[in-house]
């Protein structure tokens, strides 16, 4: 790239869905845009996306080339293979450089970098993640139906969810993984609702091709199961992020306010980052709804 393909009007480090999404509304403005990304998303072991309307049960990777062609069919947008691995704030600019060691500026950075789920330590489970060991029961729950369930969670969390999958399964157990934490009122209304809670640890997850088969406990018992639920913990998967000096909230996401802006002026932040409504359809929107933020205020500047 000579002088000129290095300075655009936008960067988005993250290219996909989120990213893609956000591009296509700055590359419709006719914003000189640039997607870096290094092709690790966090759903790249999920084999059908869900409940996103048009894209119901297509492969998250075909949903994600099919984007980048449409988006690419903008003359002002250029994607480049690359991770992002330092950022410089610099007189109202943003100096990015890539692993390749190549520099680009822009006057706004948009932050779809998603997140990185971290594994618990339980053979097996990494290899059903995404699988038969899901999250969420609006982008995997209809398919699980009436199946035998196990909610891998604890306490609120685990109620909560128990009272979502209710609705899909009534097969359904928890499994704390150690001393369950439920309130006394908790306990009693799952019991009237003919749900074991086991608190026995989780030693390891039998499975074939990802497919779920059981769950084996410490004292070598075992259950099971088709599907199971589980809330991992994770982290924002960019340095770029900290480097910024963009704040997190308690839960671990991106502050953004309602303009998707974060923390730091002239950066905003789309999808899984900072958002705990992990779907496709939502990251989709919400880069839709930053390129239209960012395009307005440098419209706004420059008339």
């Amino acid at each position: 790239m000579n002088e000129e393909n290095t300075i655009f009007d936008v960067i988005i480090i993250g290219g996909s869905y989120a990213g893609l999404s956000a591009a296509m509304s700055l590359g419709r403005c006719l914003r000189r845009v640039l997607i870096i990304d290094h092709g690790q998303p966090c759903n790249k072991q999920t084999p059908h996306s869900h409940n996103f309307i048009t894209q119901d049960g297509e492969k998250p990777s075909l949903i994600a080339e099919k984007a980048k062609k449409q988006v690419l069919a903008y003359d002002s947008i250029q994607f480049l293979n690359d991770e992002a691995i330092a950022v410089q704030s610099m007189d109202k600019h943003f100096i990015i450089k890539t692993k390749s060691t190549k520099t680009f500026t822009a006057s706004k950075v948009v932050l779809a970098t998603g997140i990185k789920d971290l594994m618990p330590d339980i053979p097996g489970f990494s290899n059903c993640w995404g699988i038969s060991v899901v999250h969420c029961p609006y982008c995997h729950g209809y398919e699980a139906k009436n199946q035998k369930t196990g909610i891998l969670m604890n306490g609120e969390v685990a109620f909560h969810i128990t009272q979502l999958v209710y609705n899909l399964s009534k097969d359904l157990r928890i499994l704390t993984n150690g001393p369950s934490n439920f309130s006394s009122e908790q306990t009693q209304k799952l019991s009237s609702k003919g749900i074991e809670i086991i608190e026995k640890k989780v030693q390891e997850i039998t499975q074939e091709n990802g497919v779920l088969k059981a769950v084996i406990f410490s004292d070598n018992t075992s259950i099971s199961l088709e599907v199971l639920y589980a809330r991992l913990p994770f982290e924002q998967s960019s340095s770029i992020i900290n480097q910024l000096g963009c704040e997190c909230n308690e839960l671990g996401y991106l502050k953004v306010d309602q303009f998707q802006m974060t923390t730091v002026k002239g950066v905003y932040a789309c999808g899984d980052n900072s958002s705990p409504m992990r779907s496709v359809a939502n990251a989709v929107a919400s880069g839709n709804l930053v390129g239209a933020l960012i395009n307005k205020e440098l419209s706004e500047v420059a008339f």
